[in-house]
């Protein structure tokens, strides 16, 4: 099941894995299972800006909450300026 969608309570098959943190990035947390996350490929592609193959703002703000959660420090590339 889509996890984005579950978060808002809708259930969608998921079609896709999505690396939280970005494998080209960050290769050593490709495997590891709390940076994989199961989505549909609309969500997919609302996580990235596929011009430029870096992550949206709601792909940042999924680093941001998972890195929390898991007691991981956040990459200084995506903590919001302030």
């Amino acid at each position: 099941m889509c996890q984005i969608s579950k978060r808002y309570g809708k259930l969608k098959e998921a079609e896709t894995v999505h690396h939280i943190l970005p494998r080209d990035s960050f290769p050593e947390l490709q495997w590891k299972s709390w940076n994989l996350i199961s989505v549909t490929k609309e969500a997919h592609n609302a996580l990235h800006v596929r011009q430029t193959s870096e992550l949206s703002e709601e792909g940042k703000e999924l680093v941001r909450r998972t890195c929390r959660k898991m007691g991981v420090p956040v990459p200084p590339e995506y903590i919001p300026p302030t």
